[in-house]
């Protein structure tokens, strides 16, 4: 069955129809959304490029849109590449003597920058420069190449695994928080307009308590229930429809799937609710370990279903009581 929570981008979340397009449509992050305006107004009334912009948090929260919203906001063109696909320092020469002044350009997964490219993306943050070497053996000589101010955006779901070098020459750090309920509600409305899907409040209330706090979950788990409310419903999507779609597609009350159960479980029935590693759950559930760390942990964390601790991962009273399992005397005490 497809991963309804995988934290790969799928062509349905690309709908550019489903991207809000202005801060003033975008919902939710609201700290963040007040300050980035902030910012945008004051470098357009200086005319300069906006400083460079560092997004992190769990997957699907928004910073691909977020950085098409700063472009479109600073009214200028985006350029959009990730961290594993450049992989020598002249591809990313190659990308950044392509910018045009005040232009955004988009890293995702910038952590993953091989240290080379890294040290090339140095001068281009700081000095709007990059120093290429042209020639062979004796003939080796360096050009500074002098580049248009351009906006950096990068986005990462693991900000720990950035250097400090890196790290510090972003002048906008932020970190985007899970979406609460209200917030989901609202996204599922707009999706819902957009589709011209007709939906009851009882429905769009549903999918947001099972969407995780995540939007792009949210807009998945409403496409997945509009196909049973096309098929079993004349299209309209009730809380009886919502409610079947989401009990076959394994999504429980609180969001939580297949892996998530299975994870928990591994935990508690194979190594008595922990302290165990990652890598040994991974193993023990044939998961990915950088997959269980960027895409089910953290909320699961959220929702206070496990602790990290120095020992490895731990399963709490509140995940037990949630699975029905029994809890064993002294356990928590």
């Amino acid at each position: 069955m497809e991963r309804l929570l995988s934290s790969n981008l799928m062509q349905e979340d690309e709908d550019v129809n489903l991207r809000p397009q202005s801060l003033n449509e975008y919902v939710g992050q609201t700290g963040l959304k007040e300050n980035l305006r902030i910012f945008i107004q004051a470098a357009k009334s200086r005319e300069e490029s906006l400083d460079h912009v560092l997004l992190y948090g769990p997957p699907g929260l928004g910073k691909t849109t977020l950085a098409y919203i700063l472009s479109h906001e600073m009214e200028s063109s985006i350029r959009i590449t990730s961290g594993p696909s450049i992989e020598r320092s002249g591809d990313l020469a190659a990308i950044l003597s392509t910018l045009q002044a005040g232009d955004v350009l988009f890293i995702d997964e910038i952590h993953r920058l091989p240290k080379a490219v890294e040290e090339v993306l140095y001068p281009a943050m700081e000095d709007y420069a990059i120093d290429v070497v042209v020639g062979k053996e004796a003939s080796v000589r360096s050009i500074r190449l002098e580049l248009p101010p351009f906006t950096l955006v990068g986005a990462t779901t693991r900000a720990g695994d950035l250097t400090a070098p890196l790290r510090d020459r972003f002048g906008i750090v932020s970190k985007l928080e899970y979406y609460s309920h209200a917030e989901l509600k609202q996204i599922i409305e707009r999706t819902s307009r957009v589709m011209e899907t007709s939906i009851d409040q009882a429905a769009i209330n549903e999918i947001a308590k099972r969407s995780r706090g995540t939007p792009r979950i949210a807009n998945r788990l409403f496409r997945r229930v509009r196909d049973f409310a096309q098929v079993l419903n004349d299209g309209h999507i009730d809380i009886k429809v919502a409610e079947l779609a989401l009990d076959r597609l394994k999504v429980d009350h609180l969001g939580l799937d297949d892996v998530d159960i299975r994870y928990l479980k591994g935990i508690i029935e194979r190594f008595n609710g922990g302290p165990v590693g990652l890598d040994a759950i991974a193993s023990s559930i044939q998961e990915e370990a950088m997959t269980l760390e960027d895409v089910y942990e953290p909320y699961l964390l959220q929702i206070g279903f496990i602790n990290r601790t120095a020992r490895g991962r731990v399963v709490t009273q509140k995940a037990y009581q949630h699975l029905g399992i029994h809890i064993q005397e002294g356990l928590f005490e």
